[in-house]
């Protein structure tokens, strides 16, 4: 069982974050997973620092901890090659401590960045699929001719290649990306506050879908970021929920909003609605019987995402008072 920190791009700027990393990694957590954003959640208040620049920052920095991207959209704004340069790169400042975490994305960092039509559901995992294929192949092979159906290189070497391909983790929010986690990915990557029995199906198709390609579904890593509000005073612990309305709206107010601008005046009609997806508490006990089901499901990757503004405030008061409990019960 390993414990981490969720390090949100989002809402916190570049030294800023890092400096929370840093403490998080004192503090005694072992993973720090990274948003990827070009646009936040918030216009007035967000922040979208470059992932590869800032995970540069934290591996030549940090001294332990592992890191990587939760998540990483490879199929519009980036290139697969440009992935897998910058991956290679981050991984020369900390070796064997490097993960990339991959998703299908979400319209409002793709969309303003390339101007490009959002693509489909189908579409999106079939570009997925083709890009870790190709950021493998590039980290594996010198000289790649690559010409898939969304993707070309021509005679491409990563001159600093990995002395072993990095793991790549593929988020599952659904059946069908749980499948295709399963072929394809070293690890799996999902988010808390969701119904047992969605957990239940994904995770059954992450072990079909393993099992259809050959590989031991067991010995894949199960990641879940779990949202949690913890602190103390209780009125502190609800009200840092605020800045992250926006997860608590309905997919169908989401549907189709790709500008910060309005997500966050959507987000403002009701400031505490994102109380539902976090576990709200002043009890270190309640926090852990609350985390206890994802344990269950059999998650062995917990990444912890602390809403407010005051984020040492957080990491040191989790580290003191939960930390340890969960440590005790789980290892």
């Amino acid at each position: 069982m390993r414990y981490g920190y969720k390090a949100s791009a989002e809402q916190f700027g570049t030294r800023e974050l890092l400096d929370y990393a840093l403490l998080a990694e004192r503090l005694g957590f072992d993973i720090v997973a990274v948003s990827d954003h070009f646009q936040p959640w918030r216009h007035t208040t967000g922040h979208a620092p470059l992932v590869f620049s800032w995970l540069g920052a934290l591996a030549y920095a940090s001294e332990r901890i592992t890191m990587g991207t939760s998540v990483l959209t490879p199929i519009l704004r980036y290139h697969p090659s440009v992935v897998a340069q910058g991956f290679a790169t981050i991984d020369q400042f900390a070796p064997g401590r490097v993960f990339l975490g991959v998703g299908t994305g979400e319209a409002m960092n793709e969309v303003p960045a390339t101007g490009a039509a959002w693509p489909g559901g189908k579409e999106r995992r079939a570009r997925l699929r083709e890009a870790v294929t190709l950021i493998r192949t590039l980290w594996t092979q010198e000289r790649v001719d690559f010409a898939g159906d969304y993707y070309t290189t021509s005679k491409a070497t990563i001159y600093e290649r990995p002395d072993d391909p990095l793991p790549i983790y593929v988020a599952a929010s659904g059946p069908l990306a749980g499948r295709l986690a399963g072929r394809i990915g070293d690890g799996v990557i999902q988010t808390s506050g969701k119904s047992p029995e969605l957990y239940e199906t994904v995770l059954g198709k992450v072990r079909e879908g393993a099992e259809a390609a050959g590989r031991d579904p067991a010995k894949l890593p199960n990641q879940i970021e779990i949202k949690v509000s913890y602190d103390a005073d209780r009125r502190v612990a609800e009200e840092a929920c605020a800045w992250w309305a926006a997860l608590g709206l309905t997919p169908e107010q989401k549907q189709g909003v790709e500008d910060p601008v309005e997500m966050e005046r959507l987000a403002d009609a009701d400031p505490l609605i994102a109380t539902k997806r976090f576990i709200v508490s002043d009890d270190p006990d309640e926090v852990v019987d609350k985390i206890a089901p994802y344990v269950d499901l059999g998650f062995s990757e917990l990444v912890f995402h602390g809403p407010g503004n005051d984020q040492a405030r957080f990491l040191e008061g989790f580290a003191r008072d939960v930390l340890p409990r969960l440590r005790s019960r789980w290892g």
